[in-house]
Order: C-alpha cells, then sequence, then structure tokens
C-alpha cells in the first residue's frame, strides 16, 4: 500500500509540472483501484499519457543493469523520471566454494525480455538511446563470439567469471608479489575480483580447452555494448577499472609479461581491447592504415585496430543498435548506443552530480569532489571524485575518466553487504518464525525486524541495543581499506537465546558493521587528501531506512537519497541520453536528470557511543590477526 501511494504522491507532482489535466490522473487511479492496473502500469500509463498531451514530444532513454542476481531495465525520460521498470531473474552456478559462474546468452535473453517490457506501448521515435551496465564479470567467447566454458565440466554455456568469484586466490597472490607499479593504481594491492588473476588462472587450469581457443575476453558491460552494435569497443571505465589499462599511456607491457600473460602483449590485446591509444586521438586513426599501407598489417589486423577503439562512457558505439539486437531488444534499428560502465559506477552518475541547492547540505556550493556515493546491493562501493590524483592505500584507483569525465575516481568497497545480511538473517534458527510473522503483516522480512527493534528497544535509541554484541563484515574477505582476502567474519557476544529478539539484534549489530566499515574506508579516504562532507546512497540496501540511518549516525555524514530509488538505471539512462546528442556532456546530463530525494541528518548526540563501537570494530580485525599469528606456528 505505501509504495502505490508513492506511485500516487509521485503522479501527482508530474501533473502539477505538466500541467495536465486532473481528468488524465484520475481514470487511471480509478483503474488502479479497481485492480485492472499494476502499480507500475499506473505510473507508466499517467506518464505516457501526459507527455502526449504537451506540445513536444518527451524524448525517453533506456537504461538496462545488469546485476548478479538479475537483469532490469527502465524507461526513464529527459527529467530523469523512471516511467517503466521491469526485472527478470539471471542463473548462478557454483560448482564448487568460492567459484561463481553465469551465462552470456541467460544475461543477454533477460536483458531482451526486460526491456521488451518497459518499451512496450511506446512511440518508437521517443526513445533515443540505450545504455548499459554490469557487474565486472569476464565474459570468454571464442574467435566466431561463440561461448567458451570457464570450467572444467566443459559447460559452455557456464562462459562467465563473476565478479565475486574467488578462485584465482594463487594467481592474485603471485601478481601482487611482482609490486609492478600499475599496482598502485589499485591501491597498491590487486583484488581476486580483477581480471590478470582471473585471466591467469584460465592460462593455467584450462589452457586447451579455453586459453588457446578464446577470441575475445569480454568485462560483462563490453560484452553487452557489443551484443548490441557488433562493434568490439571497450570502455574505458572497464578497462580502466578491472584491467590495469592507462587513459593517458594504454597498456603496460611488462607487467603482463611479468606476470605470465605475455600472449596478450604479442597479440596486441586484440583479445582484451585497444592497442594502447584512446579513440579521441588523431593517431589511434591513422596509425592502423598506415600499417596497412606499408605492409605491415593485413587487412583483418587493420579492422581490428580501428574495432577495438577505447571509448569514454556515453560515447556513441558505432551506427546504433544493429537490425539483429534491434529486434532482439524491441527498439528501433540504429538507436544510439552508449559505451558502458560498471554496475556500481553507473549508480554513482545517478547520483552523485544532483542539485542540493535549499537542502542545507554541506556540499551545496561545494565541488563534486566533497560527496561520496555509495552503491549498496549484494556488496557495496564507495565513489569519490577527485581534480587531481589522489593514491589511496587500500583503495582502488585513482582512475581517470572512469565514471565523471575529467575528474580522478577512487573506489573503495565492501565485497559482502547485501548478502552478508541476507546470510545472517536467514542463517539464524528463528529465521521461520520471522519469515511467518512478517507474510502474516504482508511485510518484508526487513521491515518486520526494523518493527521488531522499535518493540524492544524500550527507552533505549535502536542503535544502543548492541552495546555487548560487536561484528566484523568481512565474511568474504576485505576489499577495503585493508586487501585482506584472508580475514574472516567475526560476532562477539552470542548468548544461548534463539528467538526473534536476538535475530533482530544480530541483524542490527550486522548493519552496524558494514557502516562501521564505510566509515572506516572514508576516513582511509580523508586521510589521503579527499574532503568528503556527504553521502549519496542508491541501491537495494539503501531502500532500509535502519542501513540509511546506520551509515549516517556511524559515519557523522548527511546522507542524501535518490529521488528515483532505481539510480543505477537513471545512471544507465544517462550514458543513453549523452551517446543520443541530447546532451552536450555528462555533466550537464547528471544535473539534469538527476533528482534527490529525502535527506537523512545523523543523530550528533549518539556520537560517543558510536564513536566506543568503532574503537571496537578496530580492535576486532587486531584480534583477529593476533589469533592468526599465534596459529601459525602450528
Amino acid at each position: 500500500m505505501r509504495e502505490a501511494l508513492h506511485a500516487v504522491l509521485l503522479l501527482e507532482t508530474q501533473c502539477k509540472y505538466y500541467k495536465t489535466s486532473s481528468i488524465i490522473f484520475s481514470s487511471s487511479l480509478l483503474s488502479w483501484r479497481r485492480g485492472r492496473t499494476s502499480k507500475g502500469e499506473l505510473t507508466k500509463s499517467v506518464l505516457l499519457k501526459m507527455h502526449s498531451k504537451k506540445q513536444t514530444s518527451v524524448k525517453y532513454y533506456v537504461g538496462i543493469d545488469v546485476g548478479s542476481a538479475s537483469v532490469r531495465a527502465a524507461l526513464v525520460d529527459e527529467f530523469g523520471t523512471v516511467v517503466a521498470h521491469a526485472e527478470q531473474p539471471i542463473q548462478i552456478w557454483e560448482p564448487q566454494p568460492d567459484h561463481y559462474e553465469q551465462s552470456s546468452a541467460d544475461i543477454w535473453a533477460a536483458c531482451c525480455k526486460v526491456t521488451k517490457k518497459v518499451v512496450c506501448g511506446i512511440d518508437a521515435s521517443w526513445i533515443r538511446g540505450v545504455g548499459f551496465d554490469a557487474t565486472c564479470s569476464l565474459v570468454v567467447v571464442d574467435k566466431q563470439f561463440q561461448p567458451l566454458a570457464v570450467n572444467s565440466e566443459g559447460q559452455n554455456s557456464r562462459n562467465v567469471i563473476m565478479w565475486m568469484d574467488h578462485r584465482a586466490v594463487s594467481q592474485v597472490d603471485r601478481i601482487n608479489a611482482t609490486q609492478h607499479r600499475v599496482l598502485s593504481y589499485v591501491g597498491g594491492v590487486m583484488s581476486v575480483e580483477m581480471q590478470p588473476p582471473k585471466l591467469l588462472w584460465i592460462k593455467e587450469n584450462l589452457q586447451e580447452s579455453c586459453w588457446e581457443k578464446a577470441g575475445y575476453f569480454f568485462d560483462l558491460p563490453d560484452f553487452l555494448s557489443w551484443k548490441a552494435t557488433g562493434v568490439t569497443a571497450r570502455s574505458l571505465c572497464t578497462l580502466v577499472c578491472k584491467w590495469t589499462y592507462t587513459s593517458d599511456g594504454g597498456w603496460d607491457d611488462s607487467f603482463w609479461n611479468i606476470i605470465g600473460l605475455e600472449d596478450l602483449v604479442k597479440d596486441k590485446y586484440e583479445k582484451i581491447g585497444d592497442g594502447g591509444v584512446r579513440k579521441n586521438t588523431l593517431w589511434s586513426f591513422y596509425t592502423p592504415l598506415l600499417e596497412f599501407h606499408s605492409g605491415s598489417a593485413t587487412h583483418a589486423s587493420c579492422l581490428a585496430s580501428l574495432r577495438n577503439h577505447v571509448l569514454s562512457p556515453g560515447e556513441s558505439v558505432g551506427k546504433g543498435l544493429t537490425p539483429e539486437a534491434a529486434k532482439d531488444l524491441g527498439l528501433p534499428e540504429g538507436i544510439a548506443v552508449a559505451a558502458s560502465l560498471i554496475d556500481a559506477h553507473a549508480g554513482g552518475l545517478g547520483v552523485i552530480g544532483a542539485d542540493v541547492k535549499g537542502h542545507n547540505l554541506p556540499c551545496e556550493n561545494q565541488p563534486i569532489t566533497s560527496r561520496v556515493a555509495m552503491i549498496c546491493g549484494t556488496s557495496s562501493c564507495h565513489m569519490g571524485v577527485s581534480e587531481t590524483p589522489i593514491f589511496v592505500p587500500g583503495v582502488w584507483g585513482p582512475y581517470f575518466s572512469a565514471m565523471v569525465p575529467g575528474l580522478w575516481l577512487n573506489e573503495g568497497g565492501q565485497s559482502a553487504t547485501g548478502k552478508l545480511i541476507e546470510h545472517v538473517v536467514r542463517g539464524h534458527v528463528a529465521f521461520l518464525e520471522l519469515q511467518s510473522k512478517a507474510a502474516a503483516r504482508a511485510q518484508s522480512i526487513y521491515t518486520y525486524l526494523n518493527s521488531h527493534l522499535d518493540l524492544i528497544k524500550k527507552s533505549l535509541p535502536v542503535g544502543f541495543l548492541t552495546v555487548d554484541l560487536h561484528v566484523w563484515p568481512d565474511f568474504h574477505g576485505n576489499r577495503s581499506p585493508l586487501t585482506d582476502l584472508t580475514l574472516k567474519g567475526m560476532v562477539v557476544g552470542l548468548t544461548l537465546s534463539r528467538g526473534l529478539d536476538e535475530l533482530a539484534l544480530i541483524y542490527l549489530a550486522t548493519i552496524q558493521a558494514i557502516a562501521l566499515g564505510t566509515r572506516h574506508i572514508l576516513e582511509t579516504m580523508q586521510a589521503a587528501g579527499h574532503h568528503l562532507n556527504t553521502l549519496f546512497l542508491c541501491g537495494g540496501l539503501s531502500k532500509n531506512p535502519l542501513f540509511v540511518q546506520m551509515h549516517a549516525d556511524i559515519t557523522g555524514k548527511p546522507v542524501v537519497l535518490s529521488k528515483e530509488v532505481e539510480s543505477v538505471l537513471v545512471g544507465a539512462a544517462i550514458l543513453g541520453a549523452c551517446a543520443s546528442g541530447d546532451f552536450a556532456s555528462i555533466q550537464e546530463a547528471m544535473a539534469k536528470m538527476g533528482k534527490i530525494g529525502r535527506v537523512v541528518k545523523p543523530n550528533h548526540e549518539h556520537k560517543r557511543f558510536y564513536d566506543k563501537k568503532y574503537e571496537v570494530f578496530l580492535k576486532l580485525v587486531e584480534h583477529q590477526r593476533e589469533y592468526r599469528a599465534i596459529m601459525k606456528g602450528f
């Protein structure tokens, strides 16, 4: 009911904005009340009717987001309003511990299904561009672009190594042992979630069945833009953030040679992207042609060089949608397709540039460098930008123009946040009781838990319930700022109690631990030179008011939520808007299409309590390392 009320309020606001007749609103609302229309259909119906009444047609963009467990699409107008939204689950295989695989065919089929849903009934001439974002998973195809198995079972349909796959631990340890200069751009230590260790694992474990047969290794966002356009160009975002490419120098041959992937150098990086020069340089265009005319390159290699350009996010790829992709997606042939983004970066794009005037925030009248975007879903990412490069120990980057053109990006992260909360809650003995009681109230399990915490807190603030219960949240290793894959989760303060109260408390302590981890990341970034004063949250966990309030209280910073909950999809749509040429720059599109909603202020009177919790938090990891040292001699 609350979601439906939100839809009604949104539509009332839109009616006022467009000066639309109340008859349109009332007739559509009546259909919804009679059960003929869903909430999403209600929103779409009214907005489309409103737009059709305007003197000039509204421009629309499609944003497609591939997350860990589902694909989502949204139809977004030029003002940043999500008019229609659809979601489709995708399959994950876990053939053995720490191995996570997906299917590129399954992912593309889901992209097509959700896109067709959101554009159904839309005048095709109003749709101007398409933008993709996705997890930074590794897609492997052969020379004919057919899927290749990334597993010993030889299942070719499972040709994607997921971002959260940790099979390449040995490989990343050896890469980090080189202390090569490219590692300074990933916080000094490469993560097992990046692509070089995964490539090395494939070469060492699947040499004949996969490595030698591979034609292309794509980051998933780049695979999607290739699937849509037939062009193998790569996004600067993916190559810089996950593959060690730099925007000024391209690839560093010595790195690939020293880690044992010299074959990529010999092939001039054709399998993983550009040969080292940016698309917008004149030399990058003429070099392949000169090589061809001098006889030092074949016609095929010349074309490959021209195809494998590196594009800035939002640049138009090729000639837009191919006829085949247009048919698959239900969109017109030739529609502009943007160079893609990693999903977290799309979320940052959707929120970080919004106009905050009149909200009395510390970032008002401050540069965008005072803001940090936190994209929180299965995992969490913390995006801060700067005008000059800042090297932060344990935090990825600095990456030039990887999210906002012209600015350097640092990216902190937590490998398991939403996944950790789910793991803790569903693994508790009282989960079935929780599930039953939440269903009886027609609530989500997390809404019920939040209400239950309010019942048991008595006169205390909710957060103070965990005075004797502490969690270290690295159940899947630490990405930032400690970059220690071997760290484990910790819980201190358990009792023999097994009821719903105890489940609610461990749920609360887990959320607090995630927020304390965010504080740890932000303090590390600030110590290195960032000046951050406001958090901008988006993603699934930003819908949880307890999660949001704990982040405000524990970091001591106000939290800004997007007006559109689906900020990642808005970010993807912003890419499509830029590719269409309707906006002069990403910054212009961000300012117009990104809108802020609720602002959550920290409870400063609780600061002393959370300072103490943070002190305990840091002690937990210190103690874990001491325990490891004790046991090491065994």
